[in-house]
């Protein structure tokens, strides 16, 4: 399947970055963020991208453009430095379409923008190109067939160190880590038909007007996640992550746990309790 990514994003809380590059290419190790989103999915086999370009899409472009393989892949350099042999290699195989969506566009206008890219297919990927998860993606999209509906997304506690507090009059009733409650956000990693394009109008934000739509005929899925699940929406978030990729224990590089024949999926989440869930739309 095709897999969209929503690459727009100016980075404006990540403000070590955001002046020089988009949000999508500030670097978790040798790599952007982007690269490891895009990498996450051909190691399932989807390897055929539409890149949704806004804000320094040059910086975009340009990466691919002048694409290194010898960062991240080993190689045998003989000859004299004249000849050089790749032992791996990431993205030989992969067809990447770069689309300029706008500047100031919102998701689904991104989306609306390359619906001509996708005639012809009945389902297809897409996510917002800043976070990161262990999810065993076959499983998921079986899941989103299996249901028939229309759209699907994951449904994971959020990544905050805020507390929710309970207020009975103007005394507080109970406070609690907002990781320990219900409540679930939207954290991407959506499965559509190409029927999302019937419920969306010019103008509007994806999780919006067309969501709203789509849960009025019951036909939005919310997968609940709770394995790893990341955004890098911060500075703290980019350093958490970073954190992870120095020890080499980052849990979204499964194309490298695949190597070491480690298959197993693990979870750096708390359990989410068997209550009822809270689901909260949020742009990642």
């Amino acid at each position: 399947m095709k897999v969209v990514l929503f690459c727009g994003g100016m980075g404006t809380r990540i403000r070590e970055y955001s002046d020089s590059v988009p949000k999508p290419m500030v670097p978790i190790g040798y790599r952007p963020v982007l690269w490891h989103v895009m990498r996450y999915y051909a190691h399932f086999g989807h390897k055929d991208f539409i890149l949704c370009l806004g804000y320094k899409a040059d910086v975009v472009k340009n990466y691919f453009l002048n694409y290194d393989e010898c960062v991240s892949n080993n190689f045998v350099l003989s000859n004299g430095g004249h000849k050089l042999k790749l032992l791996s290699s990431d993205i030989h195989d992969w067809n990447i379409t770069f689309v300029d969506t706008g500047t100031s566009s919102n998701v689904g206008q991104r989306l609306k923008a390359v619906e001509p890219y996708l005639d012809g297919e009945s389902m297809f990927l897409a996510n917002y190109s800043d976070g990161l998860t262990n999810l065993p993606l076959p499983e998921y999209i079986d899941h989103f067939r299996t249901r028939g509906k229309v759209g699907c997304f994951l449904a994971v506690k959020p990544n905050l160190s805020s507390h929710v507090v309970l207020v009975d009059g103007d005394l507080a009733a109970g406070i609690q880590p907002i990781s320990q409650t219900s409540l679930l956000i939207n954290g991407g990693f959506f499965v559509f038909r190409n029927e999302i394009f019937d419920y969306m109008e010019d103008g509007e934000e994806l999780v919006e007007e067309p969501f709203q739509r789509l849960i009025a005929q019951e036909q939005l899925l919310a997968y609940k996640y709770d394995g790893f699940w990341a955004p890098m929406d911060t500075f703290k978030d980019r350093q958490q992550l970073e954190e992870l990729y120095a020890r080499g224990d980052a849990p979204w590089e499964l194309w490298k746990h695949a190597k070491n024949g480690r298959f197993g999926v693990r979870s750096a989440m708390l359990k989410i309790p068997k209550a009822q869930k809270r689901v909260v739309f949020s742009n990642a």
